[in-house]
């Protein structure tokens, strides 16, 4: 299958707003890769629906990047392969995780490009905020190679605060398709919105990142003044944590979501359920304790179900929160609809053969 895609096809299917998972990375007990079950998460994303797939991202792991891990190349061919295999018709958009100064980012860039990767989601937290300049020039020289997902993390867990001066400049590099926003904040949310609406792009797609508030940024309209006019821009889809777990639903409710802005009527209903995945977000990234358990929380569902054997990470002190497991008990009790267990037991054996 020919997985290429040119800058239109691209653009054209992140705007329509896309369910792509932060890919999490199956260890064995050793915390070597296991990759049959890399290739189960892989096939369980795709058979759910997911429009893309994030691999290289903090979900699996930064420190997948260190070279003498030497993971970070046959993980991202894993889950080139599995989309080869599972989308014959249309393939699902293909989002390399991009970390570092700007010669280690634009190596992963080609190394990423080679394998097939369609986008880079570039974080630029070793470069930092303090001079724009630098900053704009890191992104450029990325763009060069790749096109460019943009990454606002929030500076809680790693990230670095960007202003409204950096977007703005940032919405400039043709070559940017999309930005992932996860702030955890309202007022950097909208630094980003607003940025790209008074830069008069319409071929930028903007997607959350805020799993604290996912169903929240889909039904918004967020609108701002122009000297041509109110202009109206809407987070059209996810590239999260939280939706490497429960695909099924996510990609039900991104359906959902998608009718009802299209029709007009978003409803309160999507407001009480903004609150119930916020509250089961709270339990798998840990919010309780800093998100110090936020990839073994998503581990923990995905062993629950059976698709991971256990919750092991690179870092053998990243592990559950004390309590952490008792909140995912009750969120996962609390929640029913936000699930997609039987569809995971209905497939799961095929998934971790062949």
């Amino acid at each position: 299958m020919d997985m290429d895609m040119d800058m239109e096809q691209l653009r054209r299917a992140l705007l329509a707003g896309q369910v792509i998972p932060a890919h999490p990375l199956a260890l064995d007990a050793q915390r070597k890769l296991d990759e049959r079950r890399q290739r189960a998460l892989s096939r369980y994303y795709l058979a759910a629906g997911a429009g893309g797939l994030a691999v290289g991202v903090h979900t699996t792991q930064f420190a997948i990047h260190d070279r003498t891990v030497g993971l970070l190349q046959p993980v991202w061919e894993l889950a080139v392969e599995e989309a080869r295999r599972a989308r014959e018709a249309e393939p699902p958009v293909l989002v390399a995780g991009i970390i570092g100064e700007t010669r280690q980012a634009v190596r992963e860039a080609e190394a990423a490009r080679e394998c097939g990767y369609h986008a880079g989601l570039l974080n630029v937290s070793a470069v930092g905020s303090s001079d724009l300049d630098r900053l704009v020039a890191h992104c450029s020289a990325v763009a060069e190679v790749l096109p460019v997902f943009g990454f606002y993390l929030q500076p809680g867990i790693g990230g670095c605060e960007l202003p409204y001066a950096f977007w703005r400049r940032f919405f400039e590099i043709e070559a940017v398709v999309a930005v992932k926003i996860a702030t955890f904040d309202r007022y950097r949310t909208i630094d980003v919105v607003r940025a790209l609406a008074e830069s008069g792009r319409s071929d930028v797609a903007l997607y959350t990142g805020n799993d604290d508030y996912i169903i929240g940024d889909l039904v918004t309209p967020f609108r701002f003044a122009s000297g041509d006019g109110d202009v109206t821009c809407r987070i059209v889809g996810g590239l999260l944590g939280q939706w490497a777990v429960w695909t099924r639903r996510a990609v039900e409710m991104l359906q959902a979501i998608h009718s009802d802005v299209a029709s007009d009527r978003v409803g309160a209903e999507w407001l009480r359920l903004n609150i119930a995945l916020t509250d089961a977000n709270a339990a798998i990234f840990d919010a309780a304790n800093g998100f110090a358990g936020v990839v073994p929380g998503v581990h923990e569902i995905l062993r629950r179900q059976g698709l991971l054997e256990g919750i092991w990470c690179l870092d053998p002190q990243e592990t559950l929160s004390p309590g952490q497991a008792e909140e995912l008990d009750r969120v996962c009790a609390a929640y029913p609809e936000l699930t997609d267990d039987a569809f995971i037991r209905e497939h799961l054996d095929e998934w971790l053969s062949g």
